[in-house]
């Protein structure tokens, strides 16, 4: 957990501290590679994911309200933190610097046999799937509760911290994009 000093006596603010709330994999698609989605990523997080529904109509894609065009799981607690351990190292532990915004960052997976330990799974194929990490702090809950809500900018965990996080919990490298002053000076 990354600790923040406070300005009486050096203690450390736990209000402060950033936590991993929760992790989200989906896979978009309708019809049988809807199905295949859903066996992979029951493989993969060990529980049973939901199926997505459109909620708006698109005509030039043919996507009408209630029509299924994914399948997404949620992972929270000690699931979560392992599933960031298990899937980090396919993607080399490495990110674009784009990739992490405020309170969260994301990254796909472009074939799931690149995870370390997970086989080939035959009624699947070749597929991929995104994940989603989502950060909080202590006291978020004040703007998710119905009655008497609250909003907070203080609660939201900057991209500073996201990436302070991923460096000394997983060793993770992030990709910077070269800035154009830099460019044009050389």
């Amino acid at each position: 957990m990354t600790k923040v000093k406070s300005g009486s006596g050096g203690k450390e603010n736990v209000m402060r501290e950033i936590k991993l709330d929760k992790v989200i994999l989906n896979i978009g698609g309708v019809g049988e590679k809807l199905d295949k989605g859903i066996i992979l990523l029951e493989a993969i997080s060990g529980k049973k994911p939901v199926k997505v529904k459109a909620t708006k109509r698109i005509p030039t894609w043919n996507v009408r309200p209630g029509l299924e065009v994914g399948t997404k799981v949620t992972l929270r607690g000690e699931d979560a933190l392992n599933i960031v351990k298990k899937l980090l190292p396919a993607i080399d532990n490495t990110l674009k610097e784009k990739q992490i915004q405020n309170n969260c960052f994301s990254f796909g997976i472009h074939e799931y046999i690149e995870i370390p330990g997970v086989e080939y799974i035959r009624e699947v194929g070749i597929m991929g799937f995104e994940v989603t990490v989502v950060f909080s702090r202590a006291g978020k809950g004040v703007e998710r509760k119905k009655v008497k809500r609250g909003k907070s900018r203080r609660l939201s965990v900057a991209r500073e911290e996201i990436e302070n996080y991923l460096v000394s919990k997983f060793k993770t490298e992030i990709l910077r994009k070269k800035k154009k002053s830099m460019e044009e000076s050389e």
